[in-house]
């Protein structure tokens, strides 16, 4: 991939170094040429715009003509391109390909069917193969998945290949993870500025690291495998303003359920969704996580939240490659602007059978559920057990109906068991869960977000009606076609826990 950087004509020439404490923003230099590694990243190393003697040819840096979005910059670089426009269609350079156990079997007979049996993958560093989805089943056709992954990992020596082979204990299995999206985030392969693509549609997580990110089908994968290479098409860009203070009682789910009601599950169709506002600087990692994990619910090609402060020091120790953010132009073009009040929000939930059916979970508090499930790339990450912790410790009762607890990654489950609660008096999630008479943490998977076959943990088996943290709510999303499946936060998850109704969190928080 190029490096060379992007800056919009006329940018004034800089050479001094930052303190990280010092907020970056869309609104810093058009570019911070900003090479992170492991062990040097409290500094900004430079921040400047093009030298008078250009270092590259000018097919890669050239003057910029027009001011860019992150997402425009992004493609720029990686098509070796000075500037780009929405809708042009550009040869990118891939930095990272992740497949999994349902789409990399697929994906591999078309690499092999397009370059031969005996065809060598065009970087075998930079391909992560994580099996996440179909694990914990007795099911023959989903473990043969597993098993055709393992093949070709060794036949190619794929660096990164998260393997799992005893199904009894996923603690015996070192190199297993769980959750590709959230894996991908732990292990290092989210880095700002670059493109990474996946054979699953929420592949747009990783965009809260300030990368372009997106899902592609197993025919795309297949040509990337062998090529390092997709032809795309440079989306537009929809802005995102959040601002105000977070409520207490409120998470990035409720933000994102807002903006989905807003728009429609057709309002970003193949547009890039750009999140700023005082209120997504104030989010952690694992909350932009949550807000960029659900963009293509809203038909969204990829979602990026500006890499700051906050996202460093999350790479502090999970990455040594060097990598360049880039941020919008103060004057790049935006198709639209929305702009929310988040102090004013109140926890929602998504109503069957659609993430854009927004309702207040007040409104909702006659519905009687089922089940509660925790759980998901969107829901079942360490902080959202800790919400739900939050919220059955504030109460100090027990749930009315079967609570599943499935976390996310292998060191999500040791966090469960191993990181206090805030206020807690020392208490585990794992320990403040037992007392609520929740199910025990379950082996770290996709579990029953995808439904899968009918032994997947917490399968719907049945027409119920459940409140999950999950991130779709289709028919049959969950198993059964007739299961009613209500989008929630954790929070509001818990809440509904304790009660056996849609509940807003209030309740219990304040």
């Amino acid at each position: 991939m190029a490096a060379s950087p992007l800056t919009a004509t006329g940018s004034a020439i800089f050479s001094k170094k930052c303190e990280l404490g010092g907020s970056i923003s869309s609104s810093s230099p058009s570019l911070v040429a900003h090479r992170c590694r492991k062990h040097s990243l409290n500094k900004i190393l430079a921040v400047m715009a093009p030298s008078r003697t250009p270092q590259r040819p000018p097919s890669t840096t050239g003057s910029v003509k027009h001011a860019m979005t992150m997402t425009e910059k992004i493609l720029a670089r990686a098509s070796e391109r000075s500037q780009l426009e929405p809708g042009e269609n550009v040869w990118v350079n891939v930095d990272v390909l992740m497949t999994h156990d349902v789409c990399g079997p697929g994906t591999i007979g078309i690499f092999k069917r397009e370059f031969g049996e005996n065809a060598k993958v065009w970087d075998r560093e930079k391909i992560v193969i994580i099996p996440d989805h179909y694990i914990f089943t007795s099911d023959e056709r989903a473990n043969r998945n597993v098993d055709i992954l393992r093949d070709f990992c060794l036949e190619q020596n794929i660096k990164y290949f998260y393997d799992i082979k005893d199904l009894g204990n996923f603690k015996a299995n070192p190199d297993y993870k769980g959750v590709c999206h959230v894996a991908l985030a732990q292990e290092g392969h989210c880095r700002p500025g670059e493109v990474l693509l996946g054979t699953d549609s929420h592949t747009c997580n990783a965009g809260a690291f300030g990368q372009f990110s997106s899902g592609i089908g197993n025919t795309d994968a297949g040509f990337v495998m062998g090529t390092g290479k997709l032809l795309l098409k440079v989306p537009p860009t929809l802005r995102f303003i959040l601002d105000g203070e977070m409520p207490s009682y409120l998470l990035a789910k409720d933000l994102i359920l807002q903006i989905i009601g807003e728009i429609t599950v057709a309002g970003a169709t193949y547009k890039s969704m750009e999140f700023l506002g005082s209120t997504v600087e104030s989010l952690s990692m694992e909350e932009r996580m949550t807000l960029c994990n659900m963009v293509v619910e809203a038909g969204g090609k990829n979602g990026v939240v500006p890499a700051d402060k906050t996202t460093f020091k999350y790479l502090e120790d999970k990455t040594s490659v060097e990598y360049q953010p880039v941020y919008s132009d103060e004057n790049a073009r935006f198709i639209q602007d929305y702009k929310f009040d988040v102090s004013k929000l109140e926890p929602l939930v998504a109503k069957p059978h659609s993430p854009d059916n927004r309702a207040l979970a007040r409104e909702c508090k006659d519905v009687k559920i089922d089940r509660v499930y925790i759980g998901s790339c969107t829901g079942g990450k360490t902080e959202d057990f800790m919400a739900a912790a939050k919220v059955f410790l504030a109460s100090g009762k027990k749930v009315k109906v079967p609570t599943f607890l499935v976390p996310a990654t292998q060191k999500v489950w040791v966090d469960l068991y191993g990181l206090p609660v805030a206020g807690s008096g020392g208490k585990t999630c794992s320990q403040i869960f037992e007392e609520a008479g929740c199910d025990t943490p379950t082996s770290p998977s996709c579990g029953a977000c995808l439904g899968g076959p009918r032994d997947t943990y917490a399968r719907m088996n049945e027409p119920q009606v459940c409140v999950s943290t999950t991130n779709r709510n289709f028919h049959g999303r969950m198993g059964h076609k007739d299961g009613q499946i209500y989008l929630a936060s954790p929070y509001t998850a818990a809440a509904s826990a304790l009660t056996g109704f849609v509940t807003d969190p209030r309740e219990f928080l304040q």
